[in-house]
C-alpha cells in the first residue's frame, strides 16, 4: 500500500489525514495547542505549540494506521494562511509569538496607509485591502517592536513566513524556505499580477525582501523532511492556504464554481479562472491555485466568526457542553422572536471590513433564552454568506455561472444550519461526501505531483454529493429577515458602511 499524508495546521488545532491510493481516509489524528490574547483583540500563537503538534500528530497518524514512512508516497500541507511567524535562519528560534490572523493590533497603521491613499497600491498589486487581516502588517510590527530585529532582517539573519513556510523550514532542517502562490497572495506584499514580490510595498512597510520566502507552485518539489522526523525522508510536494485547498478539495475547477468553508470563520471563494476580477465590493483577489507557473484566480470573501461564534456560545456564555447542542436548540426556538447577533468579536470582515466593530445583538426580550441565542448565533453564518453571496454577485455577472454554493468545515454537518443558509441565499447549498475537503486538496497536490492521483478533470468526475439543501423559505420572509439582518449590521458598524 502506498499513502499520502495530509498536514492541516489550523488556527485551534493540528491535523493529520492519511489517505490511501483510493484518496480514502484512512486514519486521522488532531491535536489542539494554546491560544494566547495578550490584549483585547490581539490573538498569538507559540510557534513552538504549533511544530509540536504537527509532528505528534503525524507520528500519531502512523502509528494508527500501523505503517512507517517508507508507506508515504508523498506530503501535502494546508494551513491557516495570515498567519505570521518570524524566526532565526540560524537557530530556527522565533523573535516573537506567531500572530494570528485574527490579531487586530495593527489598524493604526492601516488606516494610516488608507489616509494617504497607499492602499490602493496595495489593491491593485495584491488583491487585498488594508487590513490588519493580512501578514504585511504584522510582520512590519514584529521587526518594529522586537529589539534589533530590523538589523537582523536587514543583514539577512532573520526569516519571514506563514504557517506553510516555517512548518517545511523546520521539516527540512533549514533547507528549504519556500511557500507556494496561494499563501504568498495572502501577505499583502506579493504581486498577483506578475507573480513576484512586491518591492514598493516592502518599502513602504520597511520590510526586507531577503527575509521572503521563494514561491512556488501549489504542486512542486518543497523540499525533503529530515529522516530522523519520521524515520524516513519524504518530500513535500503539495502546499495550499486552507481555503485554496478546500476549494481545489471541492474541485471547483471552473469559473464560475464557487465554495464555502465553515470553520473558525467562514471564507466563500468563487474562481473567476484566469481573469483577476477587481471587486466594487471590497471583496478580495487572490489566487485559488497556481500550476506550471499559471495562476487561477478567485474572488474570496472572508467572514472572521462562524464557527467560533459556538464556541463562544459554549465557553463565553456557557449556555452549551458541546457544540452539537446548538441545532436542537435552534429547533426550539421560539420562531416568532426574531433576535440577530452580529458577532464583530474581531470587527467586521467582508464586504464591511470594519477593524473597529464589536460583537451585538439586537431583539432581546424577556422571552431570549439559550434556544434563542443558539438560533441566532447559527443564522448569523448564514446572513454573512449571504452578505458575500450578494456581493460576488454583483463582481461576476457570469451567465454560466451555476449558482450552487458547496459547504465544508464543521458547521457543514449541522443539517439546520445549512438548511436555513439554503433559505437565506435562495439558492441551493451542496454537502459533499467527502467532509476532508480541505486535507484532500492538498493530498490530491501533492498525490497528482507523485503521479498516483488523477489530473484535474479525473479528480472533479470523483467529487460526490452527499445531500442537497434546497431553499424552503418564501421570498417575503427571506428578504424581511435579510433585511433585518442588514439594519443590525449598520447599527453595529463603528463607521458607516462604505
Amino acid at each position: 500500500m502506498t499513502y499520502i499524508l495530509a498536514i492541516d495546521q489550523g488556527t485551534t488545532s493540528s491535523r493529520a489525514i492519511l489517505f490511501d491510493k483510493d484518496m480514502k481516509v484512512v486514519a486521522t489524528a488532531q491535536q489542539e495547542f494554546p491560544q494566547h490574547f495578550p490584549q483585547s483583540g490581539w490573538v498569538e500563537h507559540d510557534p513552538a505549540d504549533i511544530w509540536a503538534s504537527v509532528v505528534a500528530t503525524c507520528r500519531d497518524v502512523m502509528a494508527k494506521a500501523d505503517i512507517t514512512a517508507r508507506a508515504i508516497t508523498a506530503i501535502g500541507i494546508t494551513n491557516q494562511r495570515e498567519t505570521t511567524v518570524v524566526w532565526d535562519k540560524n537557530t530556527g528560534e522565533p523573535v516573537h509569538n506567531a500572530i494570528v490572523w485574527q490579531d487586530r493590533r495593527t489598524s493604526d497603521f492601516c488606516q494610516e496607509l488608507r489616509t494617504e491613499g497607499f492602499d490602493q497600491i496595495i489593491t491593485r498589486k495584491t488583491g487585498l485591502l488594508a487590513d490588519p487581516y493580512f501578514s504585511g502588517t504584522k510582520l512590519r510590527y514584529i521587526l518594529q517592536n522586537v529589539q534589533g530585529a530590523q538589523e537582523r532582517a536587514k543583514a539577512g539573519d532573520l526569516l519571514f513566513g506563514t504557517v506553510d513556510s516555517y512548518l517545511i523550514w523546520k521539516m527540512t532542517g533549514g533547507a528549504s524556505h519556500v511557500t507556494d502562490a496561494t499563501n504568498a497572495a495572502r501577505t499583502m506584499l506579493y504581486d498577483i499580477r506578475k507573480g513576484c514580490w512586491s518591492a514598493s510595498v516592502c518599502d513602504r512597510f520597511d520590510i526586507p525582501m531577503v527575509m521572503l520566502p521563494q514561491v512556488k507552485d501549489s504542486a512542486a518539489d518543497f523540499g525533503m523532511t529530515e529522516k530522523a522526523l519520521f524515520g524516513a525522508p519524504l518530500p513535500i510536494l503539495g502546499v495550499a492556504g486552507d481555503q485554496q485547498a478546500a476549494t481545489l478539495g471541492q474541485a471547483c475547477f471552473k469559473p464560475g464554481m464557487v465554495k464555502s468553508t465553515y470553520g473558525t470563520g467562514c471564507f466563500a471563494l468563487l474562481n473567476t479562472g484566469d481573469t483577476l476580477v477587481e471587486s466594487k465590493n471590497r471583496l478580495l483577489g487572490t489566487i485559488a491555485y497556481q500550476f506550471d507557473g499559471k495562476p487561477t484566480y478567485a474572488i474570496e470573501g472572508s467572514i472572521f466568526i462562524a464557527g467560533a461564534v459556538v464556541q463562544w456560545l459554549r465557553d463565553g456564555l456557557h449556555m452549551i457542553r458541546e457544540a452539537g447542542e446548538t441545532q436542537a436548540l435552534a429547533e426550539s426556538a421560539d420562531f416568532g422572536h426574531e433576535l440577530y447577533l452580529v458577532p464583530a468579536f474581531t470587527g467586521l470582515g467582508a464586504p464591511y471590513w470594519d477593524a473597529e466593530a464589536r460583537g451585538a445583538i439586537y431583539g432581546l426580550t424577556r422571552n431570549s433564552g439559550p434556544a434563542e441565542f443558539a438560533r441566532a448565533a447559527l443564522e448569523s453564518v448564514g446572513f454573512q454568506t449571504r452578505d458575500l453571496i450578494e456581493a460576488m454577485k454583483s463582481d461576476w455577472q457570469n451567465p454560466d455561472s451555476e449558482g450552487i454554493l458547496r459547504v465544508d468545515g464543521g458547521m457543514s454537518v449541522s443539517d439546520w444550519t445549512m438548511q436555513f443558509l439554503s433559505d437565506i441565499i435562495g439558492a441551493p447549498v451542496d454537502r459533499p461526501q467527502v467532509s476532508e475537503t480541505t486535507a484532500m486538496g492538498v493530498a490530491w497536490l501533492a498525490g497528482m505531483r507523485a503521479g498516483i492521483y488523477p489530473d484535474q478533470a479525473g479528480f472533479a468526475a470523483q467529487w460526490a454529493l452527499d445531500r442537497r439543501f434546497k431553499p424552503q423559505m418564501d421570498t417575503v420572509t427571506r428578504d424581511r429577515r435579510y433585511a433585518g439582518w442588514k439594519d443590525a449590521v449598520a447599527r453595529t458598524l463603528s463607521k458607516p458602511a462604505a
